[in-house]
């Protein structure tokens, strides 16, 4: 079965393009002319990507970005038309995986779209599964536990927290985490998205009651610490 994409912009000629392009490489595409649209779809069938634009009428799409990010780990592509870093930022700060800026090729849409689903399907061996402390880590199944409680995360979380989890004790830079996590250096973004993604993931182990804790190295970086490992 195909994957279905979600789109939503108040530009039609920009969604013709994206659904002809998306369709050709084998996509069902659904479009919508607002955010508040395409959330109200989603809530009644979720989709496996959703492409947002940042100024829409209604609810703008950094919030809609937010507002899916609560109840939903969908690899979110936000559209922008503005070459702000401000705009790029805020919406990885608000759980964004990737951003194009307008105008933009639609070609270019479709590979970084591939890869993006790619990183949410990469998968490796089911047996193989990492442990620290309180917390179950499986990367083939997509799952985090602590103890017998399930944790949800987006996949950005999740791709953050297996990077701490291949050395667990060892600072892993932030620099570092930008690249592996999304792909870009911090000669394009403030780090500030990389202290954003760990405060959530701080939260929810809280809230899970797991004695991991993500540690920061002032200056540098973090690390994964427990109190019972």
């Amino acid at each position: 079965m195909s994957k279905l994409i979600y789109a939503a912009d108040d530009e039609p000629d920009i969604l013709d393009v994206i659904r002809e392009f998306l369709q050709n490489a084998g996509f069902s595409v659904k479009t919508f002319p607002t955010g508040d649209a395409l959330y109200d779809a989603f809530l009644k069938q979720p989709c496996d990507l959703c492409i947002l634009d940042i100024m829409m009428p209604g609810t703008d799409g950094l919030t809609v970005c937010r507002n899916l990010r609560s109840i939903s780990d969908v690899p979110i592509v936000m559209l922008t038309a503005r070459e702000s870093e401000t705009d790029h930022m805020r919406g990885f700060l608000l759980g964004g995986d990737d951003y194009l800026i307008k105008p933009f090729s639609p070609s270019l849409l479709v590979v970084r779209i591939k890869a993006l689903l790619r990183r949410t399907e990469m998968q490796r061996p089911a047996a193989e599964i990492r442990r620290f402390g309180d917390l179950q880590y499986s990367e083939s199944a997509h799952t985090l536990h602590c103890g017998q409680t399930e944790i949800d995360l987006s996949m950005t979380e999740f791709t953050l927290l297996g990077c701490l989890l291949e050395n667990p004790g060892t600072a892993v830079s932030r620099n570092d985490l930008l690249d592996r996590v999304w792909g870009i250096d911090s000669e394009e973004i403030e780090t500030r998205v990389t202290d954003e993604t760990v405060r959530r993931i701080r939260q929810k182990l809280k809230t899970a009651g797991s004695s991991v804790r993500i540690t920061a190295v002032w200056g540098y970086g973090y690390k994964l610490e427990a109190d019972h490992a």
